[in-house]
């Protein structure tokens, strides 16, 4: 990687958020479901679970939907000869396990990525509630927004290069789970190397190189044990327009 712009600063990183925009699409639905956990929702089972702990295993059958009130979860397949892939991380608002309502076994594991709190909520009374609420369109555009990102991860899985598709994941987390500072954004909680690689499918040690590289060129650092972006140059590399 070679060097074009400074690197991000570790010691100054500017407290004060940039304005944020009106909540739109997937944000809003988030938005309006952790609303009605509180209200119509509020007498369903709440889950706390430790870090590392599972919030559901595959090979399940419980019909469950679990909505994420605090923290952040990760899912993930393992392959039969015990290969992991990292398939999506969540936070605050974020619905996962729709498998439950298919009522057929689940095929993901969902391993909470710090201590978290989740509503249990039944599929059939998730819907129900959605449909009075006149929130199943909504739902369904969010579900659709997941699928365009799954199949963005798939295509930059198959057409990019190792370094660049860590890049391309790295920007799509800064989006997910960024809290913006200035012109970077800090991902939290803290995501090692090893999940990093389950993502793109890689070695730690690959990522701990890609990564080097990545500071030396200023478009990542880590603070306080957090990473930090510089998400439009991290859009540049993808895109191209910085060489590698």
């Amino acid at each position: 990687m070679e060097h074009h712009r400074t690197r991000p600063a570790t010691t100054d990183i500017p407290a004060q958020r940039a304005a944020a925009p009106a909540a739109t699409g997937s944000a809003c639905f988030r938005a309006k479901l952790r609303a009605l956990c509180a209200t119509r929702l509020n007498d369903t089972p709440t889950l706390i679970v430790s870090r590392r702990g599972h919030v559901y295993t595959d090979g399940g059958r419980d019909r469950c939907i679990y909505v994420i009130e605090t923290g952040q979860v990760k899912t993930l397949m393992i392959t039969g000869s015990g290969k992991r892939c990292l398939l999506s991380i969540f936070g605050a608002g974020d619905v996962l396990g729709e498998m439950g309502l298919l009522g057929s076994e689940r095929s993901d594991t969902a391993v909470a990525l710090e201590k978290v709190t989740l509503r249990q909520i039944p599929g059939d009374r998730f819907l129900s509630v959605l449909a009075e609420e006149g929130l199943l369109p909504e739902y369904v555009r969010h579900l659709g927004e997941r699928v365009l990102e799954q199949q963005k991860i798939i295509v930059d899985m198959v057409t990019m290069e190792c370094e660049r598709r860590l890049a391309a994941r790295l920007l799509l987390l800064s989006e997910q789970l960024g809290t913006r500072r200035g012109r970077l954004v800090v991902i939290r909680p803290r995501i090692t190397q090893e999940e990093l690689a389950e993502m793109i499918g890689t070695t730690r040690s690959r990522v701990g190189l890609f990564l080097k590289r990545f500071r030396e060129a200023g478009l990542v650092d880590m603070v306080h044990g957090s990473l930090v972006v510089d998400d439009q140059l991290l859009g540049e590399y993808v895109e191209g327009r910085l060489p590698a």
